[in-house]
């Protein structure tokens, strides 16, 4: 058996409801996407002169405090939609319907619209426009994108809700940048369906690779290996929350993620976090492009962040 590219596609965008005229070609996804992945190309999409269309408005604070956004990131074919239900449901908790909407291009241009607000914690959508790019091309995502909104917000830390390949790539992100305090990092993280360890038939067969006692996964791709050398520079003051799926169809895989691979990030931030949690859902409901949209999910998340008692 093996990875099927065009089921992943039906499954991860089933729930896509919106108007595709405007999205860029194949093309120029993938191959954006590729020079993007390579350090040494990079520099051919920094020729480009950005692009900034600001249809946002700003609210002001309503006190002396620090705003801490939190910020959604989709994953690999993902985008507004993935996020869309569980912005919805944030906003509904927090009884304040607006939130800003950063649509970003690898070539560095941003479109904002909607409204940061001037609350604790304003919420921010995070569309990647070419989305098909791999965890090299969302790492480079990360180093522009969060930088750009914090000196345009004024925020020094975040909180993150990171679906699927996001979520690697956010605790790659902070470890990448400890160093740098101009760079924004994170207060808390949400990490939902990550594959820390590789996906399901794509360089990790179900039920192949386990963890032992310790929670250490008994093969370690690339990816993985890159966060266990460098897990001290991840600061243990984050609160981290892992939410991983189990369907139950005997292949312990959400469909596309395995729970080995999703749990293995545990024995890489657990021993040194002063909070590391971590929630299996089973069953139909656990499918991996179901998770986002899932009440259950979504309620666990809010708690979480603490916009919701």
């Amino acid at each position: 058996m093996f990875f099927n590219s065009k089921k992943y596609t039906q499954e991860a965008e089933k729930n896509r409801r919106h108007d595709l005229s405007d999205e860029p070609s194949m093309f120029n996804m993938i191959s954006l996407g590729i020079l993007a992945s390579f350090i040494p190309t990079r520099f051919l999409l920094r020729l480009h002169k950005q692009h900034i269309e600001n249809k946002a408005t700003i609210e002001e604070k309503s006190g002396s405090f620090e705003q801490t956004p939190i910020i959604y990131f989709h994953g690999f074919r993902g985008g507004d939609y993935t996020t869309k239900v569980m912005i919805e449901q944030a906003c509904k908790d927090k009884g304040n319907n607006k939130f800003l909407k950063v649509t970003v291009d690898l070539l560095g241009n941003f479109k904002l619209e909607g409204t940061w607000t001037g609350d604790k914690q304003p919420i921010v959508q995070v569309a990647f426009r070419q989305r098909i790019v791999g965890i090299y091309g969302i790492d480079y995502y990360m180093s522009f994108l969060l930088p750009f909104l914090a000196k345009c917000y004024q925020f020094s830390t975040y909180t993150a809700v990171a679906h699927s390949l996001a979520s690697p790539c956010i605790v790659r992100t902070e470890m990448k940048y400890a160093k740098k305090k101009k760079f924004p990092h994170l207060n808390k993280c949400v990490c939902i369906a990550g594959p820390f360890n590789g996906v399901t038939y794509l360089g990790d067969i179900p039920n192949v690779n386990i963890l032992n006692e310790k929670g250490r996964p008994n093969l370690m791709n690339p990816h993985y290996l890159y966060l266990l050398f460098r897990k001290r520079r991840f600061n243990p003051n984050i609160a981290f929350l892992n939410i991983y799926g189990n369907v139950l169809d005997n292949t312990n895989t959400d469909k596309f993620i395995s729970v080995t691979s999703a749990k293995s990030i545990r024995y890489i931030l657990a021993p040194n976090a002063h909070l590391y949690q971590e929630v299996e859902i089973r069953g139909r409901d656990a499918e991996h492009s179901w998770m986002h949209d899932n009440p259950f999910v979504i309620d666990i998340v809010n708690k979480f962040i603490g916009i919701k008692k």
